[in-house]
């Protein structure tokens, strides 16, 4: 593809992103326009009154969609590469802005303000949440403000309460979201963000009421049921986002890597070589991950699925045959054939299954591009002359992560180690070392932007792990006890005397 064909491709790109997000924008006049017809006596005519005011609410959402836009479009571009990405970040700032004002309809103080952070950290990061955000805050008090006088119920002393609960307690929210690794995490983090929001809506209410005792218990308490909404619409909202974007999230990860994963399950029963061979390298991976700063859990469910496509042909691998080994009658082109389709396979079953695309990618890479230096050896040995090398090698793509780049390091050292007697920490370091450049000789981590120093701490690490899981044990006697606490031998010399 040259230049001008990838700069159509970009343009193309560009337009239809541009279109989604216009799709967007107009989706929320419609639903604001309905919201306005229905709770609006006679709105013709309000709408004529105001049309100074509902041009300005039309030019302010749109000014606020645009800065979406524009932000990730120039400073996020990768984050502008997936369509997916740009649908489902217009899909929750949309459905936010629905779910707040429906809920304003009953009362503002039980808006759950805090559901777009709480999804954004998870869907995308703290990042995006935070801009998002401020978006969000920014298009609620401009909506507040048109609705102000056609709302049914009186707005005077809560127009300014979602921004102020935006700006001074969603941030808090999205700090607390990334450490929640569970869902009872997400659930107190609701509870916490509901301390400052109460202080914000007692500091907003006391000028007002500040003899209505009733009227600022009832503000306070409604406002922090609704930092408690926002985590549960948040629990309830994820799993469906979870699957209709396959993304990527701290609880699917941990339901990936359960014992009980379906996949893991068939993988142990069918072919359970590989299965223990994936736990010893997903506990490599995972040190390894923690040792460069990557996403720990993800490296581990990463190493867990890798070589799920020894299922299709499962005695065809060592780990999984008892004896007989189906490679001594195939002749070493078709045996290379079978042995690279595993990374393809892996990820086909994976893609099927509507993995999260790393999960899937990590599969296809964990061998890039290398040679498969026994069936190489063995041709050359049949055949007495020179074989071609592309026959033999996998099929790639080379590793596009660091993840990736962690999952075919550790997956090779893992299984070299398990070849040889001697298992010191001399020995798996030169293993290990061998192994890293021999990947960078044959160019593997040339796509990824893993670097010498990381790669070196990846050895280090390795060749401690391995030291710890093959660690030398002291040779214990032959002796057998009985119930009597007297040994086999013992009781035979007695015998004997």
């Amino acid at each position: 593809m040259n230049s001008v064909e990838k700069k159509e491709v970009s343009n193309r790109r560009i337009a239809a992103l541009t279109l989604i997000a216009a799709l967007f924008y107009v989706i929320l006049l419609a639903f604001l326009f309905i919201m306005f017809v229905v709770t609006s006596e006679n709105w013709v005519a309000k709408i004529r009154e105001n049309a100074a005011q509902t041009i300005m609410l039309c030019i302010c959402a749109l000014l606020l969609y645009s800065i979406i836009y524009y932000y990730n479009c120039f400073e996020n571009k990768s984050f502008f590469s997936s369509t997916r990405n740009v649908v489902l970040l217009y899909t929750l700032v949309t459905l936010a802005v629905m779910i707040c004002y429906l809920f304003g309809m009953i009362n503002v103080y039980v808006r759950p303000v805090a559901l777009l952070p709480f999804l954004c950290v998870f869907l995308f990061d703290r990042r995006q949440a935070i801009l998002i955000n401020f978006v969000f805050a920014l298009l609620m008090f401009a909506i507040d403000i048109y609705f102000a006088s056609f709302a049914p119920m009186d707005y005077s002393s809560k127009t300014y309460f979602s921004i102020f609960v935006c700006f001074a307690c969603n941030p808090l929210a999205a700090f607390l979201a990334v450490k929640a690794h569970t869902r009872g995490k997400l659930l107190l983090s609701g509870c916490i963000v509901a301390v400052p929001t109460i202080i914000v809506a007692l500091l907003l209410k006391i000028p007002t009421a500040s003899n209505d005792w009733v009227s600022l218990i009832m503000a306070m308490g409604l406002s922090a049921l609704g930092c408690v909404l926002s985590s549960v619409l948040a629990l309830a909202l994820l799993s469906a986002f979870e699957y209709l974007f396959n993304r990527l999230t701290v609880f699917r990860l941990r339901e990936m890597t359960s014992p009980n994963a379906p996949i893991l399950e068939r993988l142990k029963a069918e072919a359970p070589g590989t299965f223990n061979h994936s736990l010893t390298v997903a506990q490599l991976a995972e040190t390894c991950a923690v040792a460069i700063g990557e996403n720990a859990e993800l490296a581990r469910a990463c190493a867990y699925y890798h070589d799920v496509g020894k299922i299709r042909q499962p005695d065809c691998f060592t780990e999984n045959q008892s004896g007989y080994n189906v490679h001594d009658e195939l002749m070493p082109e078709l045996s290379a054939d079978i042995i690279r389709s595993h990374a393809r396979d892996g990820y086909d079953l994976l893609m099927s299954a509507h993995f999260p695309q790393i999960v899937c990618d990590v599969a296809c890479e964990h061998h890039g591009t290398l040679p498969i230096k026994y069936f190489y050896d063995k041709a050359v040995r049949l055949s007495g002359s020179d074989v071609n090398i592309k026959d033999f090698s996998y099929m790639g793509p080379k590793p596009h992560t660091r993840i990736a780049a962690i999952v075919m390091i550790a997956d090779a050292a893992e299984a070299s180690s398990r070849t040889v007697s001697d298992r010191s920490p001399e020995v798996i370091e030169k293993i290990v070392r061998g192994i890293i450049e021999e990947r960078m000789d044959l160019d593997q981590f040339e796509d990824c932007d893993i670097t010498i120093r990381e790669l070196a701490i990846l050895r280090q690490t390795l060749v401690e792990a391995l030291s710890g899981v093959y660690h030398h044990r002291v040779e214990y006697p032959a002796i057998r006890f009985k119930r009597t606490g007297v040994s086999k031998d013992e009781e035979g010399r007695k015998n004997d005397g």
